[in-house]
């Protein structure tokens, strides 16, 4: 992932709302990560004219761009949040913007797939279940009809299941006559859902052709399986979409309790940007949640337990490419200044080490030095409680043992001998830069207002980031990538024709 951190995940995991609910299912399974760049993405470049350069030579061009040495430090004025809580107990975040007349609606539960099982023992696929369907009709109006008046208001109006989170997103032009409307189909599909038996029955079959298709494809079958060992018996482990073995079992009680039990007042954050007032912000956060049944908050997740010794998994499959996954349990989501510096530093350190640019070490080696994948990077994923922290490339079958053995290879010689001064300001000036691009839009502002409200963490979060990066330390970044990374209790999971671990010629990197 390039220049990944701690907040441009979220603003990226924030934009894919616009996809249907059920696709949105069968896409998490499989994009745990961003994988590796495909072969068409990079063959233009490596295609391009072979003049010879003097490569030590400095770039005549960047001698002219004299406004750089002028360069002031970047100002960055955060966009005003109103905090207030509704009648129902429910916190909201609210920003105002002005220059389009729309309105975005982020409204979160703790209730992703992790609380699958506390419906019915292993129910995987049931809180997806119920994110799908509850845009396929409610009580006073069936799919059809629901559908029709979601296409004649011109609205966006999803709902979508992830491990530790379920959000309900609502975009609408802000003028009454499109937004009260469109705040009722919202309020009706969250209260009065109507979980049709028939609708039930097709959702399962397409996804269970779906769940099928993932068996030949070889970056979900790692996914899936590196989940699974990392996590073993924690409610991370399972996709969010359940499983061919668990889907046909669901059925419509089991979403109704879902929504009963967990997409409730007390469990509930809302975020909203736009075009409005305070006072509009206030009564349609009023609108939305006061027909929420109050219910209780979530139990806490538990925390998953990290491996003590390095974990190998092959699937065989058959294909002239191994996919390889590789990492170990990551951070939770950080709430206090401290925890949040210290994964600001490690997100500064592994954008060295694994982001997915030129720049990057894995990169650098893996790819243009030895050619073995055209792309590889890593991220870590903070959740609720610890999420993943994954390295992924493809490379060809009798290439995998020598490219996995070259990763680790580079990850301990990070390890032990640091970064540099230059590497690291680099990236710091390209975080820096960048982090503005998330105001770009309403729907990048209300994606970073609901992740806050989420996970409770204070309006400082923002105002405090280029704070965070300017903070970073050489040496802070090194030990944290220390004390974070563990090589050599790495799970490694990989798909492919040859078992790398079993491959007698493979030789030791």
């Amino acid at each position: 992932m390039s220049h990944t951190s701690d907040l441009l995940q979220v603003i990226k995991r924030t934009f894919s709302y616009k996809l249907s609910p059920l696709s949105i299912g069968v896409l998490l399974s499989l994009t745990t990560l961003v994988m590796p760049a495909q072969a068409d993405s990079t063959a233009t470049e490596e295609n391009r004219s072979t003049a010879i350069v003097d490569t030590s030579a400095p770039i005549a061009a960047l001698s002219k761009l004299s406004s750089l040495d002028n360069a002031t430090p970047l100002t960055v004025t955060v966009p005003a949040i109103e905090q207030f809580t509704t009648s129902a107990g429910v916190p909201v975040r609210f920003v105002q913007t002005t220059a389009l007349p729309i309105v975005d609606i982020d409204l979160r539960f703790n209730a992703g797939s992790a609380r699958d099982s506390s419906i019915r023992k292993k129910g995987f696929g049931i809180a997806n279940m119920t994110a799908t369907m509850l845009t396929q009709g409610a009580k006073r109006l069936d799919e059809t009809a629901f559908t029709r008046a979601v296409e004649t208001l011109g609205i966006n109006l999803s709902s979508r299941a992830y491990k530790d989170m379920f959000i309900v997103s609502l975009r609408s032009l802000s003028d009454d006559a499109h937004l009260l409307p469109a705040a009722d189909l919202m309020t009706q599909m969250l209260t009065e859902p109507a979980f049709n038996d028939e609708v039930l029955a097709r959702n399962k079959a397409r996804l269970l052709v779906g769940l099928q298709q993932q068996k030949q494809d070889p970056s979900s079958l790692a996914s899936i399986a590196f989940s699974q060992a990392l996590y073993g018996d924690h409610p991370y482990a399972h996709p969010s979409v359940g499983t061919l073995e668990t889907v046909p079992n669901i059925d419509k009680q089991q979403l109704i309790d879902f929504k009963n039990r967990y997409l409730v007042a007390n469990n509930a954050s809302l975020a909203i940007t736009g075009n409005l007032t305070l006072a509009q912000a206030k009564k349609l956060a009023e609108d939305i949640t006061t027909t929420l049944p109050s219910g209780q908050p979530a139990p806490e997740l538990a925390e998953p337990k990290p491996l003590t010794q390095a974990k190998h998994v092959h699937i065989p499959f058959p294909s002239t490419q191994t996919t390889v996954l590789m990492g170990q349990l990551g951070s939770k989501r950080a709430t206090n200044p401290k925890e949040q510096q210290q994964q600001t530093n490690f997100a500064i350190g592994n954008d060295v080490l694994a982001g997915g640019d030129f720049n990057a070490r894995l990169m650098t080696e893996i790819r243009q030095n030895l050619g073995y994948t055209y792309g590889i990077s890593g991220a870590m994923n903070p959740m609720l409680t610890r999420g993943p922290y994954q390295i992924g490339f493809s490379t060809r079958n009798d290439k995998a043992r020598a490219a996995i053995d070259a990763s680790l290879a580079v990850i301990k010689e990070t390890l032990d001998n640091g970064l540099t001064h230059d590497e690291i300001r680099l990236t710091k000036d390209n975080l820096k830069n960048s982090f503005p691009m998330g105001f770009a839009s309403n729907a990048g502002i209300n994606g970073l207002l609901g992740m806050m409200n989420f996970y409770q963490l204070p309006n400082s979060y923002l105002d405090d980031y280029v704070n965070r990066i300017d903070q970073v330390q050489l040496a802070d970044v090194n030990q944290t990538l220390r004390d974070t990374l563990q090589p050599d209790n790495f799970l490694i999971v990989t798909v492919g024709q040859v078992d790398p671990w079993q491959d007698k010629q493979a030789k030791k990197f």
